[in-house]
Protein backbone atom coordinates (compact mmCIF):
# COMPACT_ATOMS: atom_id res chain seq x y z
CA UNK A 1 0.00 0.00 0.00
CA UNK A 2 2.80 2.25 -0.11
CA UNK A 3 2.45 5.27 -1.75
CA UNK A 4 -1.46 5.99 -1.25
CA UNK A 5 -2.94 9.02 -1.05
CA UNK A 6 -4.28 10.32 2.43
CA UNK A 7 -7.55 11.43 1.20
CA UNK A 8 -8.18 7.61 0.07
CA UNK A 9 -7.69 6.66 3.93
CA UNK A 10 -10.14 5.67 6.15
CA UNK A 11 -10.40 4.36 9.84
CA UNK A 12 -11.76 1.07 8.01
CA UNK A 13 -8.95 0.83 5.61
CA UNK A 14 -6.19 2.17 7.75
CA UNK A 15 -6.92 -0.81 10.51
CA UNK A 16 -6.79 -2.96 7.63
CA UNK A 17 -3.07 -2.00 7.18
CA UNK A 18 -2.60 -2.10 10.94
CA UNK A 19 -3.90 -5.47 11.07
CA UNK A 20 -1.86 -6.84 8.53
CA UNK A 21 1.39 -5.69 10.26
CA UNK A 22 0.46 -6.16 13.43
CA UNK A 23 -0.08 -9.86 11.76
CA UNK A 24 3.93 -9.70 9.92
CA UNK A 25 5.96 -8.34 12.93
CA UNK A 26 3.83 -8.85 15.86
CA UNK A 27 2.10 -5.81 17.84
CA UNK A 28 5.08 -5.43 20.21
CA UNK A 29 7.16 -5.36 17.23
CA UNK A 30 5.20 -2.56 15.53
CA UNK A 31 5.93 0.78 15.62
CA UNK A 32 4.25 4.10 14.54
CA UNK A 33 7.12 4.12 11.75
CA UNK A 34 6.04 0.78 10.39
CA UNK A 35 2.17 1.42 10.04
CA UNK A 36 2.95 4.70 8.52
CA UNK A 37 5.10 2.95 5.12
CA UNK A 38 2.83 -0.10 5.44
CA UNK A 39 0.16 2.73 5.08
CA UNK A 40 2.02 5.11 2.78
CA UNK A 41 1.32 7.99 4.98
CA UNK A 42 2.61 10.39 7.51
CA UNK A 43 2.26 9.42 11.21
CA UNK A 44 0.66 12.64 11.61
CA UNK A 45 -2.23 11.33 9.34
CA UNK A 46 -2.83 8.31 11.34
CA UNK A 47 -3.28 10.24 14.84
CA UNK A 48 -5.52 11.94 12.58
CA UNK A 49 -7.52 8.77 12.40
CA UNK A 50 -6.71 7.04 16.03
CA UNK A 51 -5.02 8.29 19.11
CA UNK A 52 -2.04 5.04 19.09
CA UNK A 53 -1.47 1.70 17.78
CA UNK A 54 -3.07 0.39 20.61
CA UNK A 55 -6.26 2.29 19.77
CA UNK A 56 -5.89 0.46 16.08
CA UNK A 57 -5.49 -2.86 18.32
CA UNK A 58 -8.25 -2.53 20.33
CA UNK A 59 -10.38 -2.02 17.09
CA UNK A 60 -9.13 -4.90 15.82
CA UNK A 61 -9.46 -7.21 18.57
CA UNK A 62 -13.50 -5.68 19.27
CA UNK A 63 -14.09 -6.33 15.60
CA UNK A 64 -13.35 -10.39 16.01
CA UNK A 65 -14.67 -10.78 19.64
CA UNK A 66 -17.90 -8.60 18.19
CA UNK A 67 -17.94 -11.40 15.34
CA UNK A 68 -17.77 -14.14 17.73
CA UNK A 69 -20.14 -12.79 20.54
CA UNK A 70 -23.06 -11.67 18.24
CA UNK A 71 -22.78 -15.94 17.49
CA UNK A 72 -24.33 -16.36 20.94
CA UNK A 73 -26.94 -14.11 19.96
CA UNK A 74 -28.39 -15.67 16.92
CA UNK A 75 -31.44 -17.11 16.72
CA UNK A 76 -30.11 -20.75 16.32
CA UNK A 77 -27.85 -20.32 19.04
CA UNK A 78 -30.53 -18.99 21.57
CA UNK A 79 -33.67 -22.05 21.00
CA UNK A 80 -33.50 -25.79 20.08
CA UNK A 81 -31.87 -28.50 22.02
CA UNK A 82 -28.10 -27.73 23.17
CA UNK A 83 -26.45 -30.05 21.04
CA UNK A 84 -28.26 -28.35 18.13
CA UNK A 85 -26.91 -24.92 19.27
CA UNK A 86 -23.69 -26.21 19.82
CA UNK A 87 -23.03 -27.25 16.77
CA UNK A 88 -24.74 -24.29 15.24
CA UNK A 89 -22.37 -22.46 17.22
CA UNK A 90 -19.34 -24.35 16.28
CA UNK A 91 -20.20 -24.10 12.47
CA UNK A 92 -20.49 -20.16 13.13
CA UNK A 93 -17.39 -19.77 15.13
CA UNK A 94 -15.93 -21.59 11.56
CA UNK A 95 -17.67 -19.19 9.15
CA UNK A 96 -16.72 -16.03 11.49
CA UNK A 97 -13.26 -17.19 11.61
CA UNK A 98 -12.79 -17.12 7.87
CA UNK A 99 -14.61 -13.79 6.98
CA UNK A 100 -12.38 -12.33 9.95
CA UNK A 101 -9.39 -14.29 9.43
CA UNK A 102 -7.01 -11.22 10.02
CA UNK A 103 -8.61 -10.32 12.75
CA UNK A 104 -9.05 -13.11 14.75
CA UNK A 105 -5.76 -14.17 13.78
CA UNK A 106 -4.48 -10.70 15.66
CA UNK A 107 -6.80 -11.82 18.34
CA UNK A 108 -5.86 -15.35 19.03
CA UNK A 109 -1.90 -13.74 18.70
CA UNK A 110 -2.25 -11.41 21.85
CA UNK A 111 -0.66 -12.18 24.94
CA UNK A 112 -1.45 -9.70 27.58
CA UNK A 113 1.15 -7.27 27.62
CA UNK A 114 -1.22 -3.94 27.51
CA UNK A 115 -4.65 -3.01 28.98
CA UNK A 116 -5.69 -3.71 25.51
CA UNK A 117 -4.66 -7.32 25.40
CA UNK A 118 -5.52 -8.03 28.64
CA UNK A 119 -8.91 -7.12 27.90
CA UNK A 120 -9.09 -9.20 24.92
CA UNK A 121 -7.95 -12.16 26.50
CA UNK A 122 -10.62 -12.20 29.52
CA UNK A 123 -13.25 -11.13 26.69
CA UNK A 124 -11.76 -14.52 24.81
CA UNK A 125 -12.05 -16.70 28.01
CA UNK A 126 -15.90 -15.12 28.96
CA UNK A 127 -16.41 -16.61 25.09
CA UNK A 128 -14.69 -19.97 26.02
CA UNK A 129 -16.67 -20.07 29.13
CA UNK A 130 -20.09 -19.73 26.71
CA UNK A 131 -19.19 -22.39 24.94
CA UNK A 132 -18.03 -24.59 27.79
CA UNK A 133 -21.99 -23.78 29.00
CA UNK A 134 -23.19 -25.21 25.95
CA UNK A 135 -21.35 -28.62 26.36
CA UNK A 136 -22.24 -28.43 30.20
CA UNK A 137 -26.16 -28.56 29.21
CA UNK A 138 -25.91 -30.65 26.31
CA UNK A 139 -24.01 -33.48 28.76
CA UNK A 140 -26.61 -32.85 31.50
CA UNK A 141 -29.10 -34.01 28.54
CA UNK A 142 -27.10 -36.70 27.65
CA UNK A 143 -26.37 -35.59 24.04
CA UNK A 144 -22.50 -35.38 24.15
CA UNK A 145 -20.43 -37.48 25.55
CA UNK A 146 -19.86 -37.39 28.83
CA UNK A 147 -15.80 -39.12 29.67
CA UNK A 148 -14.24 -35.98 28.83
CA UNK A 149 -14.50 -33.12 31.28
CA UNK A 150 -16.46 -29.90 29.94
CA UNK A 151 -14.23 -27.19 30.51
CA UNK A 152 -11.46 -29.50 28.07
CA UNK A 153 -13.89 -30.40 25.46
CA UNK A 154 -14.26 -26.69 25.28
CA UNK A 155 -10.93 -25.74 24.90
CA UNK A 156 -10.55 -28.89 22.50
CA UNK A 157 -13.11 -27.37 20.18
CA UNK A 158 -11.87 -23.92 20.44
CA UNK A 159 -8.11 -24.88 19.73
CA UNK A 160 -9.20 -27.24 16.79
CA UNK A 161 -11.01 -24.14 15.43
CA UNK A 162 -8.34 -21.47 16.47
CA UNK A 163 -5.62 -23.80 14.76
CA UNK A 164 -7.19 -22.82 11.11
CA UNK A 165 -5.37 -19.40 11.43
CA UNK A 166 -2.28 -21.36 11.39
CA UNK A 167 -2.89 -22.71 7.59
CA UNK A 168 -6.18 -21.51 5.97
CA UNK A 169 -5.73 -19.26 2.94
CA UNK A 170 -9.01 -17.54 1.58
CA UNK A 171 -9.01 -19.09 -1.78
CA UNK A 172 -6.19 -21.34 -1.60
CA UNK A 173 -6.92 -24.03 0.11
CA UNK A 174 -8.55 -27.34 -0.56
CA UNK A 175 -11.85 -26.39 1.06
CA UNK A 176 -14.70 -24.14 0.26
CA UNK A 177 -15.58 -21.99 3.26
CA UNK A 178 -19.07 -24.19 3.50
CA UNK A 179 -16.75 -27.45 3.66
CA UNK A 180 -14.42 -26.49 6.33
CA UNK A 181 -17.44 -25.56 8.14
CA UNK A 182 -19.20 -28.81 7.84
CA UNK A 183 -15.66 -30.35 7.99
CA UNK A 184 -15.01 -29.01 11.74
CA UNK A 185 -18.92 -29.82 12.75
CA UNK A 186 -18.56 -33.48 11.56
CA UNK A 187 -15.24 -33.93 13.57
CA UNK A 188 -16.06 -32.64 16.83
CA UNK A 189 -19.63 -34.52 16.65
CA UNK A 190 -19.13 -37.45 15.38
CA UNK A 191 -15.14 -37.72 15.74
CA UNK A 192 -12.56 -39.31 13.19
CA UNK A 193 -13.61 -43.12 13.23
CA UNK A 194 -15.28 -44.29 10.13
Amino acid sequence: MTGAKRDTYTPDSLLAVAVTVFNERGYDGTSMEHLSKAAGISKSSIYHHVSGKEELLRRAVSRALDGLFGILSEEAALGGTPVRRLEYVTRRMVEVLIAELPYVTLLLRVRGNTDTERWALERRREFDHRIAELLRAAAAENQVRTDVGVRLAALLVSGMINSIVEWYRPGGGPLAERELADAVVRVVFSGVRG
